[in-house]
């Protein structure tokens, strides 16, 4: 689970906002499982909060308020969905050919 320069891309980001990276060959290791955790939390929250989108949109009662505070957590995970994509991305162009599902 490493990208083209051996680091993986964590779900979370440093102090100002800055990548985290973690440098291991061992998928099992206590920061690669921790990391995994997280992303299927944040990608579970995500559905979740698409579903509440999609509500929000369809209820015509939904007031200016409630729609930019939608917007704001939508934009969150977006901005974690994007970060495991591209972690996952990098993840698969490293992967063997071979073995790949395609």
């Amino acid at each position: 689970m490493t990208t083209l320069n051996g680091l993986r891309l964590l779900p979370w980001s440093g102090p100002g906002g800055k990548p985290c990276y973690l440098s291991t060959d061992n998928p099992e290791s206590y920061m690669s499982r921790l990391a995994d955790v997280i992303e299927a939390v944040q990608l579970s929250g995500a559905s979740a909060l698409l579903e509440e989108a999609s509500e929000a949109l369809d209820n015509q009662d939904t007031s200016l308020d409630e729609m930019r505070c939608l917007v704001s957590e939508l934009t969150g995970a977006l901005r974690d969905v994007l970060r495991i994509a591209t972690s996952r991305g990098h993840l698969r162009a490293t992967s063997d050919p071979s073995e790949s599902a395609y």
